[in-house]
């Protein structure tokens, strides 16, 4: 399947995501194998793109498969191409995805899925650039770099005997990281517009109102464990149910599925178990411990924010005043080093 560079643009000015950027224009230029990990929802798929994208090749096919979605034998054949008769409702000649991307850039998406005897063939074809069809005795030559793309440990699948060593080696000439949306947190609020006012402008929207101060808070505070996909599904989720286009956005649906109406679990499926509160240890000083409280909140506020002290006070709902009231009260260092 062919990848549009215009399909979606990369949006993030986070230290992290700026580093990884980097990383990714210097390994563009070469035709190196590359593998690009990172949790579900971080946006590898973008990544994999550009890296073709700035390469020399950028003018060439690239081709994508989701591996997970095939079964092996699928798999080969798509990956390889297959002769006619080479099986049952074989009919004709199929090119498979190594030819269709020759030249190019083969994006392998959901990497660590393929089967063994898989991983041999595919390693075959980085060694010698040669594939050879499903059915065909003919050695075909190839000229594709292959871009690699997984939410799992390869390294502990290969210990474990479920990927090869091998394969690895060569798929990992260089490793991109992607980094979670939870390191990005300077680039949630700016996601989080773009994905509002596209589903506005899918909406029929004159123009999107933006979110409110609540709204914003809740946006910072969530932990994202779906990264940069779950924000989108929760901000296109939340100005589709929007009372009003008027008026600044005071609601994200965080949980499609919550409801006071909420189906309760077949029998024999368990449900994740509530904390249990720790108990406090008492006897204690109240007015103390609030205030230990109240400090290392502030405290993480800012780190997680890197010191920004306006996203710092949208971190715990306050305004920026109020914020900047309780640093002077107690005596907060708001800058990185200060003593």
């Amino acid at each position: 399947m062919a990848v549009s560079p215009e399909s979606q643009p990369i949006i993030g000015e986070a230290p992290a995501f700026l580093e990884m950027l980097e990383h990714v224009s210097r390994a563009a230029p070469l035709s190196k194998p590359v593998l690009v990990v990172g949790e579900r929802g971080t946006g590898k798929e973008l990544i994999a793109s550009r890296l073709h994208f700035l390469s020399e090749r950028w003018e060439q096919p690239v081709v994508k498969v989701n591996c997970a979605a095939l079964t092996e034998s699928i798999l080969e054949s798509e990956l390889f191409g297959h002769e006619a008769g080479a099986f049952t409702g074989a009919a004709r000649t199929h090119i498979g995805h190594f030819e269709r991307a020759d030249g190019g850039t083969l994006i392998l998406d959901e990497l660590a899925t393929i089967s063994l005897r898989m991983q041999e063939k595919i390693l075959r074809t980085i060694e010698y650039g040669e594939i050879q069809r499903v059915g065909g005795n003919e050695i075909l030559r190839v000229d594709v770099r292959i871009v690699g793309s997984t939410n799992a440990d390869l390294q502990a699948l290969a210990v474990d005997g479920r990927f090869r060593n091998d394969l690895l080696d060569r798929l990992a000439f260089d490793v991109i990281t992607v980094p979670p949306l939870r390191e990005r947190v300077e680039d949630i609020l700016p996601l989080a517009h773009a994905f509002a006012i596209n589903m506005a402008s899918e909406l029929h929207w004159s123009l999107f109102p933006g979110f409110s101060a609540r709204a914003t808070s809740a946006l910072l505070r969530h932990d994202w464990p779906g990264n940069v996909r779950e924000l989108k599904f929760a901000v296109e989720r939340s100005v589709y149910r929007a009372m009003s286009a008027e008026k600044p956005m005071a609601d994200i649906v965080f949980d499609a599925f919550d409801s006071p109406y909420k189906l309760a679990a077949p029998a024999g499926v368990s449900q994740p178990r509530p904390r249990r509160r720790k108990a406090p240890l008492l006897p204690t000083d109240l007015k103390q411990r609030l205030i230990d409280t109240e400090v290392d909140l502030i405290e993480a506020a800012l780190e997680k924010a890197r010191f920004n002290q306006r996203m710092a006070a949208d971190l715990l709902g306050l305004s920026y005043h109020q914020f900047r009231g309780k640093l002077r009260k107690f005596d907060i260092r708001s800058k990185p080093g200060q003593a």
